[in-house]
Parts: C-alpha cells; structure tokens; sequence
C-alpha cells in the first residue's frame, strides 16, 4: 500500500529569488508536485519566484482563483466561490498525497501571514502530513528597502489589512508606535484617509513589489492613488528612530513649554449615543486620548489625536502618563466607562495630581452616565431615594471593610447598587455579600441584575434577594439591590417597574 505524500507551505519571501531560504529552495527541488494560485490570466507570481530551484519532471498544479476582487453570479456570492474554490483544490492536492507525491505549495511572503495556503493547511493538515516552512514577509522586506528599522525597545508594531474601515484604521494607527498596511490596490484611499485622521501621513511610506527589480519606494502623501496595485503596502517606522536620524520625520509629539491640562472624561455605559455634548466636545479639543483599552476604542478618531491605550490594573500608571504629557505642554483626556467619579479614573487623576511634579497641571472631570443610573433608567426608579454606592473589589481595600459597609447599609435599610460583582479571580465575594444583606432585610427584597447596558449583550431582569444566583453574574454586571420600602409592579405588556418611593407616609 502506497504511503501518502507530505504536504509543504513554502514561504518564498517578498519576490527576490534570492531571499528564498535554503529549505525552502531544498523542497521544492525535491517536490514531485509543484502547486501555486494564480489569477484567471493563468500568470503566478509565486512561481516565477520559485522558478531557479524547479526541475525537470514535475508536475504543476495551477489553483486558478474563480474571482479575485470582482463580483460574481455564484449563489453564495464572493465568499461562497471562494470556499468552493478552496474545497475543489484541496481536493485536488489530495489526490496526490493519495498516490503518494510530496506536494510543495508556494506562497509569497510567509505562508501564515495572510497567506494563501493556510486555507489549504486547515481542509488537509488533519488527515495528511503536513508542513510550514516560514518565508521573510512584505513588512520585513519593506522595511529593509527603507532601510529603517520597524520598532525599538518597547515601540509596540501594530499590523493592519488595509480592508478595515477607514475609522477603524484611523483609531488603531493613532493607537501604536509603528504600524503596516497591507492589501492596499483599492484600498489606498482609505489607507490616506485613515494615516490622515490618526495624524500619521507625514511619517508613512509606500512600498511597491519590495525586494523586485521593479519595486517603487517613496513618502505615502506622494502617491498618485491611481498607480497602486494590490502588492504594496503602508509602511510607518520606528518613530524614535525617525526623531533620532537627520532628515527623518519629525517626532509625533512636538513638547511646548505651557503647561497643559487634563480633562476626565465619563463615556457612560456603551456607546456613543450615552455620551454627553460636554465629554464630546471635550473629547474633540485634546491631543491625546489616554484610557483602559475597550474605553479608548470607543472614542472616535479625530485628526491628529494620539491615543494612548493600557491594562486595566493600571490606574496609577496610566494616570501619571496623562500628567505627563499635560506637564509637557499637551492637552489630554482620560476616559473612563460609566460616571469618571463612580469607581473610575477621576480619583486616581487626582491622586496622582498631588505629586508636586504635576503642581501647574489643570484637572477637570466631566461626568458622564453612571452604570447604576443606566441600569435603574431600564426598570424604573429603583433609586429614586436614598441609595449608596459599593464596589464588591477586594483589589483596593480589604474585603473586611467592605463588609463592614454592607452591615451599615444593611442596618440603615438603603438601597445599594453593587459595582464589580464578580471576576474570574472574585467568584465568592457576591454570595457573602447577599448574605449580610439577608441578615437584615426580606428574601423578596427586589433585586435588578442588569449586564452590559445600552450594548449589544444587554440583558436586565428582575429577582429577589433570596433566589439571586452570584453564579449568573460577572464582572460587566451591576446589581441594584432594593430596600424594605422598594416596590415591583408588572406591567400590562409583562414588563417589571421596579422604584423606590420618596414618600415615607
């Protein structure tokens, strides 16, 4: 019985035979199939790359692509004949391996880096052997025809299809040190959209066919958008290199000697329809942008704004960066989820305000929809009297005084409103916590689990103290727990009205 063949991604390099790695030119010499994509013309850049190290005597299997980036009459539209495509394929490349034959599938660049043949990697790896021999990339190759390094030190390289929305673009460009935008072709004017609104134009470069003698290298902000074709790609280097070399570009941050200021800004809940005119026009007259990953995504890009995205256990850190940079003369916004004073960044601002470093730096908060007020808006007024705030994180203070606060809040018989619930690391906090309640107030005391308000996930009900279940709850939830004098009223349509009354009569 004929054992199978092996399969082998071939990684060629960014077009120069000569970039080709030994192994590589190794296999396919000794493949007995030679397999490549190509477009409808029948022509195979990859080939013709692999062209020095062929033999005499293979055989070559020509994946012609049905549709490249036109339209198409298959029913299931562009992404149905791809995936037919890519079935009858490596249909195809299995007949071979049944028989026997190594098959070497040539892919430019690197074959996991928005490679081709991953796509065959995923329908055979599983019944045949398989291999990947890795390739230099576009983005190397580019950069050493520019002769610039991409990142140094900490500098964070940021890597971008340029098929993203221009916004989107935009925000991850403002958002890294470096970057590279591939798949350009039609795409280029997005691209110059995007480099443009993230304020990084004059610091890109365009490279064409890098590694080819026909390769074109120069400023992106020169490029007539009519003479790109799809093997080019945006190129933004190390930007502490640029600051460090005569003649390079400009470093992004220019330091004045005012002192700026900072500005705290609440986002609300969810998206941009909780933000306020005031945190959006804010928002619309700073320099940097500086927050908690997820917040600062939802701050739409503005032109030339520099975001500045941390973890989200490090509040000091990304507080005194903001200092910073308005000690230096820049105007800047720290974002928060929610109200800023709730549990948020305005404090740990201000904390970190006191260091007589950031004396001359102005700090104002801007407030914003608080998740308590966003989840009481879905089923009434649940605080509509006297209520208190508490965060069931054991991260900042000791879990004893949040107990002690719970007894308190218990005794004086007020409604609470329980941030940060739970955690993957926090899973018992919640269950101790409805306990103390328990000790002083109903098992129906009426409770409204409310998780991710306002966005796509948004889910609110209403239960009672005595059947919450802590394992429903996670850290995106808020819990409003209702006093001896909150009521539940359901509705004509089956919907529950939950509210505290004012009144004590």
């Amino acid at each position: 019985m004929t054992s199978a063949g092996v399969l082998y991604g071939v990684g060629l390099g960014p077009g120069d035979p000569e970039l080709v790695t030994v192994k590589a030119a190794r296999l396919i010499g000794d493949a007995d199939v030679i397999a490549y994509h190509c477009a409808r013309h029948g022509r195979s850049i990859a080939r013709s790359v692999a062209e020095p190290y062929l033999r005499e005597g293979q055989l070559e299997e020509r994946l012609m692509y049905p549709v490249t980036t036109e339209t198409t009459n298959h029913p299931g539209g562009y992404e149905g004949a791809i995936a037919e495509f890519y079935e009858l394929a490596a249909k195809r490349l299995a007949e071979h391996l049944d028989e026997g034959r190594d098959v070497v599938l040539l892919c430019e660049g690197d074959p996991f880096f928005y490679g081709s043949y991953m796509y065959m990697h995923e329908r055979l790896a599983d019944r045949y052997e398989a291999h990947v021999v890795p390739g230099v990339t576009s983005v190397s190759g580019a950069s050493a025809e520019l002769g610039r390094p991409l990142v140094q030190r900490d500098e964070v390289l940021t890597l971008l299809p340029g098929t993203l929305p221009a916004p989107e673009l935009a925000r991850r460009l403002a958002d890294t040190e470096a970057a590279a935008v591939l798949k350009l072709g039609r795409t280029f004017g997005a691209v110059h959209e995007a480099l443009t609104e993230s304020g990084r134009l004059d610091e890109a470069f365009y490279v064409e066919r890098a590694s080819w003698q026909a390769q074109r290298v120069e400023p992106l902000a020169d490029v007539d958008p009519e003479t790109v074709p799809y093997f080019s790609l945006a190129v933004v280097p190390s930007p502490a290199y640029a600051a460090r070399t005569s003649g390079a570009a400009e470093p992004r941050a220019a330091a004045t000697s005012a002192r700026g200021d900072v500005v705290v800004v609440g986002l609300g809940p969810a998206g941009p329809e909780w933000l306020t005119p005031e945190a959006d026009e804010a928002l619309r007259e700073v320099d940097h942008v500086v927050g908690y990953g997820p917040y600062v995504a939802k701050v739409p890009q503005r032109a030339g704004q520099q975001r500045h995205a941390s973890g989200n256990r490090v509040e000091a850190d990304r507080a005194r960066e903001a200092l910073r940079l308005a000690a230096d003369g820049e105007r800047v916004a720290v974002v928060s989820s929610g109200d800023p004073g709730v549990f948020a960044m305005a404090s740990a601002v201000l904390e970190q305000a006191e260091d007589p470093e950031f004396a001359d730096v102005s700090v104002r908060v801007v407030p914003g929809v608080s998740a308590a007020q966003a989840a009481a808006s879905r089923v009434g007024a649940p605080l509509g009297h006297d209520f208190a705030m508490v965060s069931l994180s054991d991260r900042l203070k000791p879990w004893d005084v949040i107990e002690r606060r719970l007894e308190a809040i218990g005794t004086a018989d007020l409604v609470v409103a329980l941030y940060n619930p739970a955690s993957k690391s926090r899973s018992t906090q919640l269950a101790t916590a409805r306990e103390v309640l328990l000790r002083h107030r109903a098992a129906e005391t009426p409770v409204v689990l409310a998780r991710d308000v306002g966005g796509p996930e948004e889910s609110v009900r209403v239960t009672s103290l005595g059947e919450l279940d802590p394992a429903e709850v996670d850290m995106r939830c808020v819990l409003i727990v209702g006093s001896s004098r909150t009521r539940v009223r359901t509705q004509s349509d089956g919907t529950a009205l939950v509210w505290t009354p004012r009144s004590y009569d």
